[in-house]
């Protein structure tokens, strides 16, 4: 019983280092995906889809490096980093989603913040159980 108890302990804290090591990372991520979204609004386009889209590209390729080497501790592979992308649209329809539906209302930064929000409860979600999930 206490076996049990201490790999079910055991497991926590990994999956609790995971989360914060995810979410340390976004937050780094979220200073890169803001950055590149106003950066974007300014000097490429007034559309807010397209800015979203530009920051999701260059914060999602950030995601995959630094999660892969610290969160997840797995090598960087194309194919794996093509799968990371693609599992990460759910990610980015949350997040494009909360940033069309809040921008109206509240200042664009705010919105941006609360947009990265939803995005990374998807993100990590998609991550942990399909992206780095634990070999069988």
């Amino acid at each position: 019983m206490l076996g049990n108890r201490r790999t079910s302990s055991d497991s926590m804290r990994a999956l609790i280092k995971q989360i914060l090591s995810f979410g340390l990372i976004g937050f780094i991520n979220a200073g890169v995906d803001t950055a590149v979204f106003f950066a974007a609004l300014r000097f490429l386009t007034d559309n807010l889809i397209v800015a979203n889209i530009c920051a999701w590209v260059v914060a999602v390729s950030c995601s995959y490096v630094l999660n892969s080497r610290f969160t997840f501790k797995k090598p960087l592979r194309l194919k794996d980093y093509l799968f990371f992308a693609t599992t990460q649209v759910g990610g980015l329809v949350a997040n494009t989603t909360a940033l069309l539906l809040t921008a109206p209302y509240v200042p664009l930064i705010v919105a941006k913040i609360i947009a990265i929000g939803f995005g990374f409860v998807v993100n990590f979600t998609l991550a942990r159980f399909i992206v780095f999930r634990a070999p069988k």
